[in-house]
């Protein structure tokens, strides 16, 4: 059945809620924000995404859309901070997609599931996004799809996941599948003069996230967060691909003592690097304040770090090392980027994933401590991959 779905506000936006029997998600009209979201598992109720802490609060006139709103993942076309125009384009930050009014079209629940589709028509290069998200009966997953229809030349684009972790040093694990090119933000991140701190050593290249170089020397691990109190830092690494047909790429959280793991499935050919921005409490100016702590972006981009569009498009340090920064838009064959979050309850032990098996109908979860968690996903959600 097709539902006229109202908006109600919450958290300082309007919103459309989307409910399955396992999940409870928000959609901002403004920006297509998803979040909060609950999901009903064996652990009990989980809300793993982060809320910026001023949504409720009346900001400068000048704050941008996005930064209103900031929550959950949001779709980004362009990515990135677009400070420089791009062939007479000049972008919002993270895109007209992030930043504008969405229209709903259409919303449909059957069986314990929904689905519902949005759509934008951007102002400042003609074409159409169409967002839909999906919940489907028995399962604690987000399936997220945006096709771009009737645009011509380049984009960087990308997903903007932020989870909130606990109050508590190193309590999640991060592990990604296998990458083959990782470095941090080539450029200050944040200046001190402005009230920014960051604590990574810029533009330096490392091999392993348990091993990246600070700025006044030492070394960072990646792997566990909540780390580095006081600094804001972002690194990115890229996806390993293969000849032929390339197989999923996987980004994993795991909370042991929570009892649950957080994952995103996406393919590498269109998303094809990750950045990881690590929040936590080092931005003093407004609307920041010092409070935004504890959250971490798991960002799958195809884009020169966050940068924008311009310097996407352009040469750099990333398309020379072979690393795609872009995609190239066709107005006849629309570009299709699809997106998995889901949650999975873990048993006692389950420490940090190592591996993720794909079947048919499920993944399979791997810990390092050798327990093994199997999780419903449809895997047909993405054509063409092994």
């Amino acid at each position: 059945m097709t539902n006229q779905l109202q908006l109600r506000r919450l958290e300082g936006q309007p919103s459309w809620r989307l409910r399955s029997n396992r999940v409870t998600a928000f959609l901002t009209r403004a920006g297509g924000h998803l979040g909060p979201v609950t999901f009903e598992t064996a652990a009990g109720p989980i809300q793993p995404f982060a809320l910026a802490p001023w949504a409720t609060e009346k900001l400068a006139t000048k704050t941008a859309p996005v930064l209103r709103v900031l929550r959950g993942d949001f779709f980004c076309a362009p990515f990135g901070g677009n400070d420089s125009p791009w062939r007479g384009e000049r972008h919002p930050a993270h895109g007209e997609a992030a930043n504008r009014n969405w229209t709903l079209r259409r919303h449909t629940a059957r069986s314990g599931g929904v689905e519902l589709t949005a759509e934008l028509r951007p102002r400042v290069r003609a074409g159409r996004v169409v967002k839909q998200i999906t919940l489907r009966p028995d399962e604690t997953n987000l399936y997220c799809r945006h096709e771009l229809h009737g645009f011509t030349g380049p984009v960087c684009l990308g997903h903007h996941a932020m989870l909130k972790f606990p109050d508590e040093p190193g309590s999640g694990r991060i592990a990604l599948s296998p990458w083959h090119h990782g470095r941090v933000c080539p450029r200050p991140f944040e200046n001190a003069a402005h009230g920014g701190y960051s604590a990574l050593a810029i533009g330096a290249r490392f091999r392993s996230l348990d091993h990246v170089p600070l700025a006044h020397g030492g070394w960072a691990d990646l792997t566990r967060y909540p780390a580095r109190a006081g600094y804001e830092d972002l690194v990115m690494v890229s996806a390993r691909r293969s000849a032929g047909r390339t197989a999923l790429a996987w980004t994993t959280v795991t909370f042991p003592r929570q009892r649950y793991v957080w994952f995103a499935l996406k393919d590498p050919r269109v998303l094809a690097s990750t950045v990881l921005w690590h929040s936590n409490g080092g931005r003093h100016y407004p609307p920041w304040n010092g409070r935004h702590r504890g959250v971490l972006g798991l960002e799958e981009v195809t884009s020169y770090f966050h940068f924008g569009l311009a310097e996407s498009a352009a040469p750099n340090l990333l398309s020379r090392a072979g690393v795609p920064t872009v995609l190239r838009l066709d107005p006849v064959r629309p570009l299709t980027v699809r997106y998995v979050m889901g949650v999975a309850a873990i048993p006692r032990g389950f420490d940090v994933v190592r591996r993720v098996l794909f079947r048919r109908d499920h993944i399979i979860l791997c810990a390092r401590s050798g327990r093994r968690v199997e999780h419903p996903v449809d895997l047909s959600f993405f054509p063409d991959t092994p």
